[in-house]
């Protein structure tokens, strides 16, 4: 099984940065404005992409101010059945966040283009956390 792991570093307090990965508001300004969200273990969130679906992640684990797990239940076929990460830790005012989409069945043209993207979400936490201005994909230019 592939993983992608990356890791970024956020001037901004843990509770801010688990409040942007946890709430419709934040996710709203990092991820996609068309979604369903609530910081619930159980909760299916539900992010709209104008891909023709709906990707469809199951809250599985919420720890407060530290961890965040999502299982995809429906995406594009190559995320069903995997799972995201967020792992928060603080140290000198600065958060740090380990991004994991583990379980992937094999290494893809699809999978190193969701490797950028997943490096332009924790850009866009970045921004957000620490400008209060994210770069939702209704946004990007690219």
């Amino acid at each position: 099984m592939e993983s992608i792991e990356q890791v970024n570093y956020i001037k901004a307090p843990i509770e801010t940065v688990y409040q942007a990965l946890t709430s419709e508001e934040g996710l709203g300004e990092v991820w996609t404005r068309k979604l369903k969200v609530k910081p619930e273990v159980g909760f299916v969130n539900e992010f709209d992409f104008d891909e023709g679906y709906i990707t469809k992640m199951k809250t599985i684990e919420l720890e407060d101010n530290a961890k965040i797990v999502w299982e995809c239940i429906a995406s594009d076929k190559e995320w069903v059945g995997t799972t995201i990460s967020f792992e928060l830790s603080e140290k000198d005012n600065v958060t740090s966040v380990v991004l994991k989409h583990s379980n992937w069945r094999e290494l893809t043209e699809f999978y190193q283009w969701c490797n950028y993207n997943w490096a332009m979400f924790l850009f866009s936490l970045k921004t957000y956390c620490e400008n209060q201005k994210g770069l939702p994909y209704q946004e990007r230019k690219f």
